[in-house]
């Protein structure tokens, strides 16, 4: 499937032209920036609705809620049921979402990783010593322990490997590792009960507030998960993620977007199994994205685009990304767009549309350029064909006209019968396995 979607109008020689970018160009993915209020979540917004309208898969995963409201009051009638509501704020009908499910011996070792590297961004982001190679230790032993069960476990239950020694001895029934069963039966056993008390509250005290909070406790707390990103991306679904940190918390609404973006991560890797002329393009778009994605998630930004993922980001200044983070999306991303930016950003943007334009950007934009963009105005480093063309000026259009005839709420209701379940049955199971 392939389609091209309209960004916006340029004016030149005092004519105006539409500014339009085509799949194949987006699959070398797009980064725009820009202050909040700018026009940044418009322009996403009217790129993926033409997505939608075009039939194609997608998913928008937004911080803040208002996209996701606009989107599904945009959805045309023939595209209801492909839609997938992920709003953890629905407590009535929560969503699961296991990180721990795996298949392969591969994914259980990425997702043993990757579980760690989500405690160290939230908790010790400057890696300070907060989360260590003791945790590390912990929860990889642990997590490999649960992942042992035939029946499935979940993050909420790693904790309970360490109070509960019934809970324990089951478990450990199912490791075949001998590495995992040393740490049971010799490091576990040995060390002193001062000793293991005293790293059990350090430990603990970072899965508390997960276990503790009803929202997040049935949501991470189900064995299954409520939908397969693997069929969700090869069915062309719409998935529209409400992460509001306003409803969810920031911390609760990070370890959400971590997790489901971890979980994308795997399903697109495993597309590799998959004929090229079968990786049908899936559109991703990712607001305020330093906060759900993780390293590894950046780092396959190069790539992405042989397994058929468009990834789309953005964020407000540079100095919310670390080095890393910044040198790869900068490098990786083919299109470049810049809405209103502050002064310390300026220095990053010009070397950026300078680079990829042969250094004739350098006669035409000064900082003022970026300092003083109108809203909805934007300089746009554009992968066309293939090839980057040197900057233009750009203006977004107003948001698309929406035409669906019905209410948002009855897409909702088809996505929470299909996908979710009841709260009273979800507590019912939790209440079942722990007592």
């Amino acid at each position: 499937m392939s389609h091209t979607v309209q960004l916006g109008t340029m004016s030149y020689r005092n004519q105006n032209h539409g500014l339009s970018l085509k799949t194949a160009d987006r699959l070398r993915h797009v980064y725009m920036i820009g202050k909040t209020g700018t026009g940044k979540s418009t322009l996403y917004q009217n790129m993926m609705l033409q997505d939608i309208r075009a039939g194609a898969g997608c998913c928008f995963v937004d911080p803040h809620g208002e996209a996701i409201e606009w989107l599904l009051a945009a959805i045309p009638p023939e595209r209801f049921e492909d839609v997938i509501v992920f709003d953890p704020s629905d407590t009535e009908w929560p969503l699961g979402l296991n990180l721990l499910e795996w298949h392969t011996e591969s994914e259980k070792d990425f997702l043993v990783s990757e579980a760690i590297e989500i405690f160290y961004k939230l908790f010790d982001p400057e890696q300070t010593g907060v989360i260590g190679p003791q945790f590390e230790h912990w929860m990889r032993n642990a997590a490999l322990t649960i992942m042992a069960d035939p029946a499935g476990g979940t993050l909420v239950d790693i904790p309970r490997l360490f109070t509960d020694p019934e809970f324990e001895a089951r478990s450990r029934r199912h490791v075949k590792d001998k590495v995992v069963r040393a740490f049971w039966e010799q490091q576990m056993t040995k060390t002193s009960q001062f000793h293991r008390s005293e790293m059990l509250n350090y430990f603990t005290s970072k899965f508390g507030r997960f276990m503790t909070n009803e929202l997040m406790r049935n949501i991470i707390g189900q064995k299954k998960s409520a939908f397969s990103w693997g069929d969700a991306i090869a069915q062309n679904k719409i998935v529209l993620v409400n992460l509001s940190k306003g409803k969810l918390g920031e911390l609760n609404a990070f370890m959400l977007g971590l997790i489901l973006m971890t979980k994308l991560h795997m399903a697109i890797m495993r597309r590799a199994e998959l004929p090229p002329e079968n990786r049908t393009p899936f559109f991703l778009y990712v607001d305020e994205f330093q906060n759900v994605l993780t390293e590894a998630f950046i780092s396959m930004l190069a790539e992405a685009r042989k397994y058929g993922l468009a990834v789309h980001l953005t964020n407000q200044y540079v100095a919310q990304l670390t080095d890393e983070i910044r040198e790869a999306v900068l490098g990786n991303c083919g299109t470049l767009i810049s809405f209103q930016i502050g002064s310390q950003d300026i220095t990053h943007l010009l070397r950026e549309f300078e680079a990829e334009s042969g250094g004739r950007a350098s006669t035409r934009l000064q900082e003022d350029d970026f300092q003083y963009l109108p809203r909805h105005h934007y300089y746009i480093r554009l992968l066309q064909d293939g090839v980057t063309r040197p900057a233009l000026l750009g203006k977004s259009y107003p948001p698309l006209e929406r035409t669906t005839p019905l209410a948002p709420d009855h897409i909702r209701w088809l996505s929470r019968l299909r996908f979710a379940a009841p709260k009273h049955i979800v507590e019912a199971e939790l209440k079942d396995r722990w007592g």
